[in-house]
């Protein structure tokens, strides 16, 4: 597909779901893809899957509210392929629950991955992505990022701030294109980690009219796909019934 063959394509939260399926259509479109995320055997049986397709992808563990090991995991692609042409900061957590519950560690947790991730990410890669003179940022945000859901006020926030760090990242901007996913619900792992009750039987419903993962994956593609003086800022991609 135009412009996305032999590009060097990172991805965050790539053991699963989103991540997953945009690095296996990513590398049937012929881009070269590294795969990071905490679960290595995971990550380890993607890359045998799209490499036995005939892909190129690579893995490399990391953790991405550790801002060093975000910045390994980076250099490990720039050693292996020579330069960073897309970053995708994929991974995110979503342990829902109303605020009177003070799951105050879940919300930490919430701010630490879905926030410091993706500023971690931007800072890694930044650097390199000036000095090739171009390169893209993508990163998930949410459906929360537009509305809030009771017992997702945390979640919609550090979703809010990622389209915010998102945009400014993009008015500053002048060789670099930035793109904001934004999916409705997608039956994903995400939400495995919510321990309030009440809490899952809302995500259970919302999930009845889910989304695939490789439906975000052709939006992350369209994104990569186009012109290099063409910046798809943001994309919101949800069940045709979803209201919210």
């Amino acid at each position: 597909m135009l412009n996305v063959e032999d590009k060097v394509i990172l991805i965050t939260g790539a053991s699963s779901g989103i991540g997953e399926a945009s690095a296996k259509l990513l590398a049937q479109n012929g881009a070269k893809v590294v795969l990071g995320a905490r679960r290595t055997e995971k990550l380890e049986k993607i890359v045998k899957d799209i490499c036995s397709s005939g892909g190129i992808a690579e893995f490399k563990a990391v953790d991405v509210t550790d801002r060093e090991d975000v910045k390994a995991f980076i250099e490990f692609a720039k050693d292996k392929f020579g330069r960073v042409d897309v970053i995708f900061n994929n991974a995110g957590v979503m342990p829902l629950s109303p605020m009177t519950a003070l799951k105050v560690e879940e919300w930490d947790n919430m701010i630490n991955v879905n926030i410091r991730g993706v500023l971690n990410g931007i800072a890694a890669g930044l650097p390199i992505m000036e000095a090739q003179g171009g390169g893209q940022i993508i990163n998930t945000a949410s459906i929360g990022a537009h509305v809030v859901a009771p017992t997702a006020a945390v979640y919609c926030a550090t979703k809010y701030a990622v389209w915010a760090i998102s945009e400014g990242l993009r008015q500053e901007s002048q060789n670099i294109r930035v793109t904001t996913i934004s999916p409705g619900v997608v039956e994903t792992e995400l939400g495995s980690d919510i321990t309030d009750e009440s809490s899952k039987g809302f995500l259970k419903e919302l999930r009845k009219t889910a989304l695939t993962s490789e439906a975000i994956a052709r939006a992350v593609l369209y994104a990569v796909s186009q012109p290099n003086d063409v910046d798809v800022n943001e994309v919101i991609v949800r069940p045709i019934r979803q209201m919210m």
